[in-house]
């Protein structure tokens, strides 16, 4: 096959997509193809997400503009399963999530002006696939993060949700091809490993019978080499069922002390409106137990907050605002109830968006304040914190908690590679800590590697 100019891709949504674009840039590769910028690519495969109705509106806008520009358009990841007609009628090729093995027929099915559309399902395990990381953005960054997929799909029944149309029922992957994926990663530099599915806290029950997360994760530990891991979304319920197993596992050093639990909503009727499988007591239970086991300061808990749900009563937001000012969670995802089409959630209705706005940004304040504090606290405290992305300007590191932390003396400090140093904090905002490098001695966390810390 000839080698076509150019093709691009562009991720939108969540960690498992930017996996699936590791398996799509390792395929096309593969095949041949070159892969270029936008601007200079002849075909252009979007990796689509599909959660939220104006998500889908932005891709869908994107993709006429592209074609507009006289490019062929190929359409991956989840909306040619939840919005298949106008995918069909938008795109040059689609392909569903679990049909990417085929992204290079598409692209040339693209290219040849041949309608190429397979959303099928099938049973793929994605940790075993070969993938293509990056180990810079857009911007030029070293990225020292990998995302390794350990599932996909879900057991949930959220009558919201949209994207189980896309993923499907779960499907859990090999713990060898998952501790393979990690091997893959490590040996390739990364030093932080990002584990994602749309419920990690479900891994292992349709394969092993039993919540098998806390294995893996002492499996993973066991792997030699320098590097921590970031543990993706877990329902609540799945994570207050096997709670003093996964405590255990998240004891090991090589753990970050990061847990997102998103409860949703502080009303039982919502919750159960929603589909939701947890209780508030769940969630609190989760939060209060990994705070207890783990150095407060050093720990983050993350949640999701859903507000104008078409049953969510003004009572029932109070319980939501009252939920946060309870558990003060470090990291709270406010997302306004969208109605997606073939959800039993949609035949409610729904409110105002003025409403929506008003409930969204009431919470977003709420949080705004609680993570203020938290991250105040910690200034003038010296900590150990693993460098994951660097540029000749810019150094940022994370903390054992996963915050982050901008390096404020990057004129004076250029790392050549990732590695732990000692920081302290100097200042804070809501979303970051800034800080200056220091000697690790007196840091707190593990004995660091690479030399960095002297």
């Amino acid at each position: 096959m000839s080698v076509v100019t150019g093709v691009a891709i562009e991720t939108y949504g969540c960690a498992m997509n930017r996996s699936d674009s590791d398996i799509i840039r390792y395929r096309l590769i593969e095949a041949g193809f070159n892969l270029t910028s936008t601007e200079k690519a002849d075909v252009v495969v979007i990796n689509s997400c599909g959660v939220i109705a104006y998500t889908e509106r932005k891709i869908l806008k994107r993709v006429e503009k592209l074609k507009s520009e006289g490019k062929k358009v190929v359409i991956a990841g989840c909306l040619p399963r939840i919005s298949s007609r106008k995918v069909r009628e938008i795109a040059d090729a689609a392909v569903g999530t679990d049909s990417l093995l085929k992204i290079d027929v598409a692209v040339k099915s693209a290219i040849a002006g041949l309608k190429f559309f397979d959303i099928k399902k099938s049973n793929i395990d994605k940790a075993s696939l070969e993938k293509f990381r990056l180990d810079k953005d857009e911007l030029g960054m070293r990225i020292g993060f990998a995302v390794v997929p350990i599932a996909e799909g879900c057991t949930g029944r959220c009558t919201f949700c949209a994207t189980r149309f896309a993923r499907g029922k779960l499907k859990s992957f090999s713990m060898e091809s998952i501790v393979k994926d990690v091997k893959r990663a490590v040996n390739c530099g990364f030093v932080e490993i990002q584990l994602t599915s749309q419920d990690t806290g479900a891994y292992g029950i349709d394969r092993y019978g039993y919540h098998a997360l806390p294995e893996l994760l002492e499996r993973i530990a066991r792997i030699p080499g320098n590097f921590k891991v970031r543990v993706g979304m877990m329902n609540p319920r799945h994570a207050y069922e096997m709670l003093d197993s996964l405590i255990c596992a998240f004891s090991n050093d090589k753990i970050y002390k990061f847990i997102h639990v998103p409860v949703q909503s502080g009303d039982e009727n919502v919750l159960k409106s929603m589909g939701r499988d947890h209780g508030v007591e769940e969630y609190l239970e989760v939060v209060s137990s990994f705070r207890k086991e783990f150095d407060h300061e050093d720990t983050i808990i993350s949640t999701d907050i859903i507000t104008g749900f078409p049953e969510e009563s003004e009572e029932a937001f109070h319980r939501s605002l009252e939920l946060i000012r309870e558990s003060k969670p470090d990291l709270v995802n406010v997302t306004r109830y969208s109605p997606r089409k073939g959800t039993p959630a949609y035949r409610l209705g729904d409110m105002p968006d003025w409403i929506k706005k008003e409930r969204s940004r009431a919470i977003t304040r709420l949080a705004d304040r609680i993570k203020e504090k938290r991250n105040a606290r910690l200034v003038g405290k010296s900590f150990t914190a693993l460098i994951t992305k660097f540029s000749e300007s810019k150094v940022l590191a994370r903390l054992n908690s996963y915050r982050p932390v901008i390096i404020e003396n990057s004129e004076n400090f250029k790392p050549k590679s990732f590695g732990l140093i000692g920081v302290r904090i100097t200042s804070s905002t809501s979303t970051h800590l800034i800080g200056l490098e220091v000697p690790y001695f007196g840091c707190k966390g593990s004995v660091p590697w690479y030399g960095y810390c002297r």
